[in-house]
């Protein structure tokens, strides 16, 4: 069988062509968005987000050719510098006094570094996509050093899986960001599976896992003073239950914005308003709320064609991951595949009352650099392995013959 040698022929197309569409999907909703007016400084001076995100998918897209320019062995050797570099941020974020003005404060929470002349970056948007690469060199690493599994072997790996999955966690969950910390429990189930541990035990974990969740989300419900004194729960934790089960029933308060949320994508109807005819006010609707502008403007059509983009996003990925030969490739490919999945998911499932809302963004469509520059980096990977991935099925034909 004749390989691809070219470089032109060893780059994904299909990739940077849905990229490209996502690009100019997201710079309508954020302009859309923007159409009420409500986005100004202080001074009353309009603020347009449209510029920022093209200069922020410009540095995504040079963070794409770096990341594709090396090869997944040269991340496999880097890969504990890689995520003991993450933890070091949110480590230097969290003990950072709140006054400098190095950190930037949103809500009482120290989830930002303020660069002058760039703006605020969110060391947790990276950290996802460094968790990932140092998940898949001890998985790749067990698995050689364990050429014959047992359940012994298999239980070890879960034991290093979620010692690797506690230290990053923590800290997100000590700048009280549920829903970063979530999707880290995203990437770890994700990566649990296609590991090949045993379903003797995933089975048992994942059962009690979701045996908890239910179990807390009824205490949150029945029992807010319980999680309170013994869990140490906010009140406004609880609040966000209450307003997603019932929001009518906290119009004025926690539920408004999903009240407003469901307004403005049920007002789209089937084929919406059109560009820039947008006519509720849904705050943060350039950013985590950016799937209600889509469904004001394109109504049920164009919000369906959005998910259809995503599902074909997705497919490629995984097409991409049955292809490679290389577990520490295939284990990064699948971490990346859980990321974007279950951002996706969580994201539009808030805006519409399936699920709980969070602060997670829209992948490629929400404003935001730090939000953006980590989903590319997290696709660059994904073009370095598709680009370098000759060299693997070189080898293999090699050791068959």
């Amino acid at each position: 069988m004749k390989l691809p040698n070219k470089p032109k022929e060893r780059f994904d197309w299909t990739l940077a062509f849905i990229l490209l569409i996502f690009c100019l999907i997201s710079l309508f909703a954020i302009s859309s968005a923007q159409t009420t007016g409500q986005y100004k400084f202080s001074s009353g001076e309009f603020i347009n987000f449209v510029p920022s995100q093209i200069q922020w998918y410009v540095v995504g897209c040079i963070i794409i050719a770096i990341t594709m320019y090396l090869e997944p062995e040269q991340y496999k050797k880097a890969a504990w510098i890689i995520y003991g570099g993450g933890i070091l941020l949110l480590a230097i974020l969290h003990f950072l006094p709140g006054s400098l003005s190095l950190v930037a404060e949103r809500n009482g929470a120290k989830s930002w570094f303020h660069i002058p002349g760039i703006g605020s970056i969110q060391p947790a948007e990276f950290m996802k996509t460094f968790f990932i690469i140092g998940l898949a060199r001890m998985i790749t690493e067990h698995h050689e050093k364990f050429s014959v599994k047992t359940l012994k072997t298999d239980f070890y790996l879960l034991i290093k899986i979620f010692a690797i999955m506690f230290v990053p966690f923590a800290f997100i969950m000590m700048q009280s960001d549920l829903g970063t910390g979530l999707v880290f429990i995203a990437i770890t189930a994700a990566l649990i599976i296609v590991s090949g541990i045993t379903w003797r035990i995933i089975v048992p974990i994942f059962t009690g896992a979701a045996t908890l969740g239910v179990t807390l989300l009824l205490l949150a419900v029945y029992a807010q003073k319980f999680l309170e004194d013994t869990f140490g729960f906010k009140p406004y934790q609880a609040a966000r239950i209450y307003s997603w089960l019932d929001p009518y029933s906290y119009s004025s308060d926690e539920g408004m914005h999903l009240i407003t949320s469901l307004n403005a994508i049920g007002s789209g109807e089937i084929f919406g308003k059109g560009y820039k005819g947008r006519e509720v006010y849904v705050a943060e609707s350039h950013t985590d709320f950016i799937f209600t502008s889509i469904g004001e403007d394109w109504g049920f059509v164009g919000a369906s064609l959005v998910i259809c983009m995503y599902f074909f996003l997705i497919y490629h990925l995984t097409k991409i991951t049955l292809e490679l030969k290389d577990p520490f490739s295939t284990y990064i490919c699948a971490g990346i595949i859980a990321m974007i999945t279950f951002h996706v998911f969580e994201n539009i499932g808030m805006t519409i009352q399936l699920l709980p809302i969070t602060g997670i963004p829209l992948p490629f469509i929400s404003y935001g650099g730090s939000s953006l520059m980590g989903n590319m980096l997290a696709i660059g990977l994904v073009f370095s392995m598709k680009f370098h991935h000759r060299t693997y099925m070189f080898s293999s034909d090699e050791d068959n013959e």
